[in-house]
């Protein structure tokens, strides 16, 4: 009997304890690291949002002024959220004369990589006559003009 009760209060061995330790800290690591990898998403999700929103005031402002762009590309720089970020319109032909397609992209201070691109199209704004004297209207293929 002796023998039995001293065998039951025995407990772990040191060996046990180390394995277990060991298994602790292999998951603490990849906790921490799940946690920042999840904080960088996070953070990129972040940047990408605040970059959008750059993007379609620079839009909005195109459209809110009835501008009529030239057919250049223009660079600036905005902040929003408590980011700075510089921004790049590009502005193309259609086939439509009467319309434009404006392009900006957004991306972070010394980088060269745009975090979003964001397109919109606008329209000639009425009564203005573009340059060379051309009409505004439909200038498709196959369509006479005036």
């Amino acid at each position: 009997m002796i023998r039995s009760e001293r065998a039951a209060a025995r407990g772990f061995t040191l060996l046990e304890i180390l394995v277990a330790l060991f298994v602790l800290a292999i998951a603490l690591v990849a906790t921490a690291r799940s946690l920042g990898a999840a904080t960088d998403t996070t953070a990129a999700l972040r940047d990408r949002a605040l970059a959008r929103w750059v993007a379609e005031d620079q839009l909005s402002n195109l459209e809110i002024q009835h501008a009529w762009p030239g057919l250049d590309v223009k660079e600036g720089d905005a902040e929003m959220g408590g980011r700075s970020f510089h921004w790049s319109q590009a502005t193309t032909p259609t086939p439509v004369a009467s319309m434009r397609r404006v392009e900006v992209s957004v991306l972070l201070p010394g980088t060269t990589s745009p975090l979003v691109r964001v397109s919109g199209f606008l329209e000639l704004p009425a009564g203005t006559v573009q340059p060379g004297g051309t009409p505004p209207g439909p200038n498709l293929p196959g369509t006479p003009r005036p």
